[in-house]
């Protein structure tokens, strides 16, 4: 469930400052000016794959020209004249941007996928040769040692401070000689981040199960049968059934699926997706980004990338991200024992004569959650429509709390038919942005579940709003309902929260607008949104059947509520457990050299006192595409202290009444809408009234606070 900024691309791209024509472009490129669409939205039906390239070309420039003018500009340096025109400066590249690696992860192909093999390295040497300017930099520096005269807003001297920070961060600093190190440096790992991403897109296109015998699809419903027919027919694997793989390493279907070896087929073709030792095999550019990565952090003067990586994030050093993880483990290690001997018992008691393995534990886990719970993933399924699930539940949780209501429109143009678009009004009636839903799975779609920006908000360049969710459902049958499961439904609400926060931005400037904030503070809206999914009156406005209308049962609700510890052993260990690796990977020094990707793994996860032989992390190091191209380098750790975060949040609006419009103006004026305007402990601080604590995450989680 990744975020994506708008702004982390937005800079990206080309050569050096110096000496720049800008090449003609053909008017009919779409992206040569802002488009004429409401809100700016892409014109994706003007939109060819062939735009692209020559407008990246042409956007950056444009853009080191329009920053050259900054540089050289022979005015004493102002805000105005250097951070606010650095602010206000590549439009267009923000636009081919924006709009590229939005299609490029949610509907790519062979000429995308070339595009932005060919492009990555030319915008990391273009954020090189605007970071690593000297007369850029010394106009920056003026303006940051004569800070306290310059009479700024709060807002300014934020974004100044950042400008400031970033120019150090990214080698402004260093001699020439290093700065030609570093300028290398970032071009291999913008190009090996794309090669990851496309292999690993490629390995998992690839790794999907195709079944040849009906019988052995024994347990998954008639819908779920029907669509793996449709996704091999699409492959041409008529009389087939095809099981695609999103990208964790569960897989939906095991959980209903009866035969064992079908279970561990599937299973085992999630684990080895990527390590095939064949073209997609990402293991050897794992072992080059790893290596790469620690080498820049040395070079910048910082013992390991996650030191690096940390610097402007809430928890400040790996040091404390570790010992946060290591409290959770030491939490969680009891409860994963106990889970997996309680399985085991149900195996046994099944007259099975096998010891559990990772392809069993949805299977039996679910069996044991419908006799502890009485419920069943099944008969949940027929309340949650997808589109009810959106509009009367998404859509009506977001109207309790901020009064925000959602108009459909079918004139905007999409980049694929699935796609729905909505006009978001504020609660007085006002438009306040724009959003598209993208959530069905595909073929050339990277796994898992996102947000982001196609239009960044900013006072400064008058822009609202234009923003997307992502997702990874199973697309129906053709007239057939398109059900999801529980955890789908989880998803919606997580995505949303990410909207949330970049539509209630209300910042000038685009740097500190909405989303644009710490790995470990973004997943914090989105987290704490996941809470109103089950809400019972949530649950009860959108929860019902598709075939009758009738409302969900309180007794199943109920059930709902108490099933929903169930498990946590593993759901929590399996991301602590790639959090570790993460942190494990990146926690590198340049002296380490090149590690062998199996043997570092298995070291890895045999230190973090969990139960990996049972439960296995999340992601392996070879699929996580989070930390290997998403941005989340010693990162992954921010989806666990969130959570901390958004407990916390959570636990004050219970103790304050609940879902009221009072608590949700609260969270949106303290927290939704600030951006990165004020630190985040400080930002937290004044919301929930003392700093983080940890014991209403475990609380929630059904866990002891001190095992």
């Amino acid at each position: 469930m990744a975020h994506l900024s708008f702004r982390t691309a937005a800079l990206l791209a080309g050569a050096a400052l110096a000496s720049f024509a800008v090449p003609a472009l053909a008017a009919a490129n779409p992206f040569d000016a802002p488009s004429t669409l409401p809100f700016q939205a892409p014109p994706f039906n003007l939109i060819h794959d062939s735009d692209y390239a020559p407008a990246f070309e042409t956007a950056m420039a444009q853009h080191l020209a329009e920053v050259r003018k900054i540089a050289d500009n022979p005015a004493a340096p102002t805000f105005d004249n250097t951070i606010g025109a650095l602010e206000a400066s590549g439009r267009m590249l923000d636009r081919v941007n924006l709009a590229f690696f939005g299609v490029v992860q949610a509907n790519t192909n062979d000429v995308l996928d070339k595009v932005q093999a060919d492009v990555s390295p030319k915008l990391a040497e273009h954020q090189d040769a605007i970071n690593l300017d000297p007369k850029l930099f010394a106009r920056i520096k003026t303006l940051w040692e004569r800070r306290a005269s310059l009479k700024l807003t709060p807002e300014q001297t934020q974004v100044l401070t950042i400008y400031y920070r970033s120019f150090v961060h990214a080698g402004a600093q260093l001699g020439a000689e290093d700065q030609g190190k570093l300028k290398a440096l970032n071009t291999q790992l913008a190009g090996l981040e794309t090669s990851y991403q496309q292999k690993l897109l490629a390995a998992a296109k690839a790794g999907a199960l195709a079944v040849t015998d009906k019988a052995k699809l024994a347990g998954m419903d008639d819908g779920a049968i029907a669509a793996a027919a449709q996704d091999a027919k699409a492959r041409g694997l008529d009389g087939q059934w095809l099981l695609p793989l999103q990208n964790t390493t569960q897989q939906p279907a095991l959980e209903n699926l009866t035969d064992r070896a079908t279970r561990e087929a599937l299973f085992t073709n999630g684990w080895t997706r990527a390590e095939k030792g064949d073209a997609n095999d990402t293991r050897p550019v794992i072992q080059q980004l790893a290596t790469l990565r620690a080498q820049k952090a040395q070079l910048l003067g910082y013992p390991n990338w996650a030191a690096y990586v940390l610097y402007d994030q809430m928890a400040k050093t790996p040091q404390a991200a570790s010992a946060f993880m290591q409290q959770l483990a030491t939490a969680t290690a009891p409860e994963q024992k106990r889970e997996a001997a309680e399985i085991q018992a149900q195996i046994d008691k099944d007259g099975d004569k096998f010891q559990l393995k990772p392809w069993d534990w949805d299977h039996y886990a679910a069996q044991i959650r419908k006799a502890k719970y009485d419920l069943d993933q099944d008969q949940v399924k027929p309340y949650f429509e997808l589109n009810r699930v959106l509009e009367d539940g998404v859509f009506y949780a977001a109207n309790r709390l901020y009064g925000l209501t959602f108009t459909r429109r079918t004139d905007l143009p999409v980049y694929q038919p699935d796609v729905m678009v909505y006009t978001v009004h504020d609660k007085d009636g006002s438009e306040l942005g724009l959003m598209y839903f993208d959530y069905f799975k595909r073929d050339n779609k990277n796994g898992g579940a996102w947000m982001s920006n196609f239009v960044g908000q900013s006072k400064l360049l008058k822009t609202k709003p234009v923003i997307y969710n992502v997702g990874n459902f199973t697309k129906p049958a053709a007239g057939q309902p398109a059900l999801i499961t529980s955890d789908d439904v989880v998803t919606m609400f997580h995505e949303f929260g990410h909207a949330l926060h970049g539509l209630f931005a209300d910042q000038t400037y685009p740097t500190v607008s909405g989303t644009n904030t710490a790995r470990d503070w973004v997943e914090f809206p989105s987290q704490f949104n996941e809470h109103w999914a089950f809400d019972p009156e949530v649950l009860a406005h959108y929860a019902k059947d598709y075939r009758s209308g009738a409302p969900i049962p309180k007794p199943l609700v109920e059930k709902i509520r108490k099933a929903s510890q169930f498990n946590q052993g593993y759901a929590l260990g399996e991301v602590i457990a790639a959090a570790m690796l993460d942190m494990d990977w990146h926690s590198l020094p340049a002296s380490a050299g090149t590690q062998d990707v199996d043997a570092f793994e298995q070291k890895a996860l045999a230190g973090t006192g969990l139960d990996i032989a049972d439960v296995p992390p999340r992601y392996r190091s070879s699929y996580f595409l989070h930390i290997w191209a998403n941005g989340y380098s010693a990162g992954y750790y921010a989806y666990l202290w969130t959570q901390m975060l958004e407990h916390d949040a959570y636990h004050w609006f219970r103790d304050h009444g609940g879902m009221t419009r009072a608590n949700g103006q609260r969270f949106r004026d303290m927290i939704l809408s600030r951006g990165y305007t004020q630190d985040y402990g400080a930002m937290f601080k004044a919301f929930y009234g003392k700093d983080p604590e940890v014991g209403p995450m475990l609380e929630e989680h059904g866990l002891p606070a001190r095992p």
